[in-house]
Order: C-alpha cells, then sequence, then structure tokens
C-alpha cells in the first residue's frame, strides 16, 4: 500500500510594506509576529510530526516560519530560492524533491503560487489569508506530487 503523505500549505504571516524596501526584505507587521506563533500552535495541535520543511528565503516568509516552528519544534528546513514567485507548477518541481523519510511537509512561501497549487493538486479552489494554512493529503512518493494529486483535509487562519 502507498504512503500517504501529508503537505502543509502556509502563506507567510501579514507583512508590512515599508518605503525604500525591496519586496524580498519586507518584514512581518505586529499582526504577522502573533499569528504565525497561533498558526505554530494550532499545527502543534492537529499536524502532529512534521519532518521537513520548504520555505521561501524571503525575509518575511522565513520569519514566519521561524515563529511557527518555534512553537511546533524545530524541524530539518531548507529554504529554497525557487520558491520566491514560484509558479504551481515550480512548486510541484520543488515538493517532488522532498526527502522520501518525509512523512508530512511544510511549504511556508507566498501568493499567486500557493493558492494556485491548492488548486492544482486538489482539484479545487482555495484561497490563502494571510498566515492560513491548508492541509493537503496524497499517497506515494513526493515525486509523484502533480495535478490532481491531494485531497484537502482542513485548513484554518490563526489570529493572534
Amino acid at each position: 500500500m502507498a504512503m500517504t503523505r501529508t503537505l502543509v500549505v502556509c502563506r507567510h504571516a501579514k507583512s508590512a510594506w515599508p518605503d525604500d524596501v525591496e519586496d524580498f526584505e519586507r518584514p512581518l507587521t505586529e499582526r504577522g509576529e502573533r499569528d504565525a506563533p497561533e498558526a505554530g500552535r494550532w499545527l502543534a495541535e492537529r499536524v502532529p510530526d512534521i519532518g521537513f520543511a520548504l520555505c521561501s528565503p524571503a525575509k518575511r516568509a522565513r520569519r514566519t516560519w521561524q515563529l511557527i516552528s518555534g512553537v511546533t519544534g524545530k524541524v530539518e528546513t531548507r529554504h529554497d530560492k525557487r520558491l520566491y514567485g514560484a509558479t504551481a507548477g515550480e512548486l510541484i518541481a520543488v515538493l517532488n524533491d522532498v526527502p522520501e523519510e518525509a512523512a508530512t511537509a511544510v511549504l511556508v512561501g507566498h501568493n499567486p503560487g500557493l493558492e494556485d497549487l491548492v488548486a492544482v493538486l486538489t482539484g479545487v479552489p482555495h484561497q490563502l489569508a494571510t498566515t492560513e494554512l491548508a492541509v493537503l493529503t496524497g499517497t506515494g512518493s513526493w515525486s509523484q506530487v502533480e495535478p490532481g494529486w491531494a485531497t484537502l483535509q482542513d485548513s484554518a487562519k490563526p489570529r493572534g
């Protein structure tokens, strides 16, 4: 029987738009700093045993994951530049490289790519607000992730 995989898709927390700061370097707002740990608490209760994390290297995504993993516990994390500004197809290519020993992985990144990814993987449109989590499941290896691979199991918009 094929192994069931869990993929948690997480949009970064609410970020600021300071003048003279490049998009890649945008920080979280106070609300984002409050919401990300709440996302961590939600994940710790509902999605235990996270085995691997993929995170955009953009400042707001890195900080979001830092705050979430501060609650859930540290896991092997790869900051992958391909996640910044990625399309659904590009995100699938990154997911295909998740280590096979990880039954559960978290992907922290940006819209519109993440919303598109959830729609492509599940066949159902799903909006992702800042700090929103979408929990998907599929079977087989990570290298088999493709359109239609997953089912949306749960979602939440944790707020601090």
